[in-house]
């Protein structure tokens, strides 16, 4: 399990040294406020978390810029044709507005996923590797994720983070909406999807998928009105990346018993605060 790796505190008694291995679940948070504003001044004691209802003890707190390892995920499925030099753009603008620090990968899909861009940190190389002209074929979205969140572990930054840009409903993936879920919980990777389509009985579906895939991630799902909302949106998302409060907790329960452990990660204030972080962990080994 991702969250204890790393994490340990050594405790030396007297000779032979005694060593205690304590595991300690991280947390990545944003929090706005009623109006949808980010809010980024908040100290430690505006923070509780809570793990299957009981309070924990935050150990580590911080609000710093800290760099990501993310992939940009892109629909290049027949569909997306038209939509495909907006969608690209807003991929190079989305980019260039995250930290200097992040390394990223593109993922084009369409029948089958390919990274065309492996991680890398020069923007230059992310906008001669974006552009495609073939969108065709079907929408193999959630191989894509499965593919992604694969080559997510070989990124080098604690942080994870996937945004998928896609306009339907999985046809021709081979991996289910469920694994990806229960992967992506595992590795703690936060999934935001930029959404665009219409109001149709499939698309109703695609959003029931989609929003369940981010709420599950610990990051949200837009469905931009327009073509020409879908740059705002992902810059709207690097914001939120950038402006992440980083929360730590030692958990009162120590035990890898395999459960499946809720968390709630709740911010006081003066007014009314929504925080948005993963919902839970995997008590695994790791």
């Amino acid at each position: 399990m991702r969250v204890a790796a790393g994490f340990a505190a050594a405790l030396l008694l007297t000779q032979p040294a005694f060593r205690v291995e304590t595991r300690v679940v991280v947390l990545y948070a944003t929090v706005h406020n009623s109006r949808g504003e980010l809010v980024t001044n908040l100290d430690r004691s505006a923070f509780t978390v809570y793990e299957d209802g009981k309070p924990q003890r935050i150990t580590v707190f911080g609000r710093d810029d800290l760099p990501v390892s993310l992939g940009l995920l892109i629909d290049n499925s027949g569909s997306m044709r038209a939509m495909r030099s907006n969608v690209e753009a807003a991929a190079l603008s989305f980019a260039r507005a995250s930290n200097t620090q992040d390394e990223m990968f593109v993922l084009n899909f369409a029948d089958t996923p390919r990274i065309d861009v492996p991680f890398t940190s020069d923007v230059r190389t992310l906008e001669a590797g974006v552009a495609r002209v073939d969108s065709i074929g079907g929408t193999a979205l959630w191989d894509a994720v499965d593919m992604a969140e694969s080559y997510l572990n070989h990124g080098t930054r604690q942080r994870k983070v996937l945004l998928v840009v896609t306009d339907g409903r999985d046809n021709a993936s081979l991996a289910s909406l469920d694994k990806v879920i229960r992967q992506a919980q595992k590795d703690e990777t936060v999934i935001y999807v930029v959404g665009l389509m219409g109001d149709t009985p499939s698309a109703k579906k695609a959003r029931e998928d989609l929003d369940r895939l981010t709420e599950r991630c610990g990051g949200v799902a837009y469905y931009p009105g327009d073509i020409s909302q879908v740059e705002p949106t992902v810059l709207d998302v690097a914001r939120q990346i950038r402006s992440q409060y980083t929360i730590a907790y030692s958990p009162a329960n120590q035990k890898l018993d395999g459960s499946y452990r809720k968390i709630r990660l709740v911010a006081g204030g003066r007014e009314r605060l929504v925080v948005r972080t993963r919902p839970g962990y995997w008590a695994t080994p790791p």
